[in-house]
């Protein structure tokens, strides 16, 4: 994904409440699930780290969250990382990225 179209998300998820919530846990099955559900629905989804205050540690759970559910990060402002998955079904996305 280019610089571009990142910053685009970025502006888009501007606007945006957190929709998943990273607690003390970490990643649990329920969060991942919760997670899937949310890009299913939305395609551009923020998570808030409640616990995780250490960059590195905001790092490896924002690959890892990534890597299982396949989307892209946008960003990482903070303590809120900005995800982007596009709908399964090409007809049904709400977001069209710039070229």
């Amino acid at each position: 994904m280019k610089s571009r179209q990142r910053k685009y998300l970025r502006g888009l998820a501007h606007k945006l409440k957190p929709v998943v919530y990273v607690g003390q846990k970490g990643i649990t099955a329920a969060l991942a699930s919760a997670i899937h559900e949310a890009l299913d629905t939305h395609e551009l989804i923020k998570v808030k780290f409640v616990e995780f205050k250490e960059k590195d540690q905001k790092a490896a759970i924002t690959a890892q969250i990534a890597a299982d559910s396949g989307a892209i990060l946008a960003g990482l402002i903070g303590h809120t990382a900005i995800f982007y998955r596009p709908h399964r079904d090409p007809e049904q996305r709400r977001i069209q990225l710039p070229d």
